[in-house]
């Protein structure tokens, strides 16, 4: 595969996967990719050599980009680095201008003059935005309320002003209602409110906010230990000043207001007036734990809560490959650049001579005798593009793997379906006279990971009916898809190793995983 050729994929895969999130998608994001895919079609029509170099390019500057950088704003805005956010935003916001982000490092300095203690120049600053007719306005008006911990002040607004669909449309402004209504002691509209929040958000959506939300229901209600794993898992970025103030929440509406009153004191010495004014309101305000006034409904949407915590620790691609070390991926990947590394230097990884030296597979060879080439062969790799592909590929794959089965059982599972695969191509060609056949990559073993982790989602779907395992599902399915019609427009690919590789990773996924009943 040409690298031309791989960049045009990646464009339409692109595309193709945007368009399935549309209704999720602010418009800003569909006229990125509609610009990049005109930039295809015409560039195609006109230089068909370089169609995937200009439309890459440009994929790369309206969607990469972008990407890579609001997920690190979000990171920021999570640790309360509310500067560096701010200044990351202010270069971001020129590649989205039509979603909102103009004025977004407006607030974000907003934020951070309030956390430094300035809160007079937050107020200015922010009121100059304060408005109930844009995204902008709303958050700046949210955000006044919030820093002086003007909580019936702020509920009272959103009733009377805010219409639903937009509360839970603008994620941030719906998690600041959802707090207010904690903070004034309405935990049943918390909860209820929570269960609208997570069905508009979708749970693939962003994992910052809906783990704030949900930090939100659980501390009022007294669960410690599950606040304790929101830290751990989609919320460890949160500051160590933030976390013991929600902590203690929890401690209090758990009926340990003794320990709760003793952190928060000793939290009332920090510099941050947003944080000093929700302490003080904590400790002027105690609510009684909500135990005895609960409904059913409520009760039964808390453990739902807390059950999809736990699966989300267990499913979640994202907190999978944030918060687990994936030192055998590592290590795979690094050996493959290791051998390719080998093969440039003995005359180039196109130099097919130089592969079958080094052990390419070679049908006819194995069934003479030389069964080594069909482990060595899945190191090795026919030019640049062959090898980033399956390295980025395992990156992911490999890594979600690792992280469900552990390091020995991913290993099994890797070598596996890579030397399967390869067998596979064995046999088959035995069948077509085709024996002379050379054939080396990766690909299979990483077609082996998706189809294992396929595999781990089906089985956390069907035991444990977990929602984000279902819907995880629904994407390695679309993946699958997207990869066999590569397979079928790209030549010199292998599609038996391709097909026989995801075959095997999907039963021996289903055989090393076992999933908590």
């Amino acid at each position: 595969m040409t690298f031309n050729l791989f960049l045009i994929q990646l464009v339409v895969f692109t595309a193709i996967f945007m368009l399935t999130q549309a209704t999720r998608l602010p418009r800003g994001w569909l006229a990125a990719i509609a610009i990049v895919v005109m930039a295809l079609i015409g560039s195609f029509l006109t230089i068909p050599e370089w169609a995937g170099f200009v439309s890459g390019s440009l994929w790369a500057l309206l969607i990469l980009l972008p990407i890579i950088g609001f997920a690190r704003v979000n990171r920021l805005v999570s640790q309360e680095q509310y500067r560096q956010a701010s200044y990351l935003a202010s270069w971001l916001r020129w590649l989205h201008p039509a979603d909102g982000f103009m004025e977004y490092p407006q607030l974000l300095h907003g934020l951070d003059l309030a956390k430094q203690g300035s809160l007079s120049e937050a107020k200015q600053l922010l009121s100059k935005y304060e408005t109930n007719l844009t995204p902008t306005g709303r958050m700046a008006k949210a955000t006044l309320y919030r820093m002086e911990a003007q909580w019936a002040e702020l509920v009272a607004w959103v009733q009377s002003s805010i219409p639903e669909k937009t509360l839970y449309r603008e994620v941030w402004l719906g998690a600041a209602y959802l707090r207010s209504l904690g903070e004034l002691g309405d935990i049943d509209g918390l909860l209820q409110g929570v269960e609208k929040f997570e069905q508009q958000l979708g749970r693939p959506g962003n994992p910052e906010v809906l783990g704030t939300v949900r930090l939100y229901a659980l501390a009022f209600c007294g669960q410690t230990q599950s606040v304790q794993r929101l830290f751990e898992t989609s919320l460890r970025l949160y500051p160590m000043q933030t976390r013991q103030f929600w902590l203690a929440t929890a401690e209090m509406m758990a009926g340990n207001r003794a320990i709760a009153q003793e952190i928060l004191t000793l939290l009332q010495a920090n510099k941050n007036t947003t944080l000093t004014h929700a302490i003080r309101w904590r400790l002027t305000h105690p609510l009684a734990h909500p135990d005895q006034s609960l409904t059913e409904d409520s009760r039964a949407i808390l453990d739902r809560i807390k059950t999809a915590i736990q699966q989300e620790a267990r499913y979640s691609s994202q907190l999978a490959l944030t918060t687990k070390k994936s030192y055998a991926t590592y290590a795979l990947i690094g050996l493959n650049v290791v051998v390719f590394a080998v093969e440039s230097v003995l005359g180039g990884s196109e130099d097919l001579f130089v592969l079958y030296q080094m052990g390419a597979l070679v049908p006819e060879d194995v069934l003479m005798g030389e069964w080594w080439r069909a482990i060595a062969a899945i190191f090795l790799h026919h030019g640049v593009v062959h090898l980033l592909t399956n390295m980025l590929g395992l990156y992911v794959f490999g890594a979600l793997v690792e992280a469900a089965l552990g390091r020995k059982k991913y290993l099994i599972a890797y070598f596996f379906t890579g030397i399967g695969s390869m067998l596979a191509v064995v046999f088959l060609s035995t069948l077509t006279d085709s024996t002379a056949q050379l054939t080396v990559g990766a690909s299979g073993a990483v077609l082996g990971m998706v189809g294992a982790e396929g595999a781990i989602q089906l089985k956390g779907w069907w035991i444990e009916k977990a929602q984000i395992a279902q819907e995880r599902l629904r994407l390695i399915g679309m993946i699958v898809i997207l990869q066999l019609f590569s397979d079928l427009i790209t030549p010199q690919v292998s599609i038996i190793g391709h097909l026989s590789g995801l075959s095997l990773g999907f039963l021996v996924g289903g055989i090393l995983f076992q999933p908590k009943r």
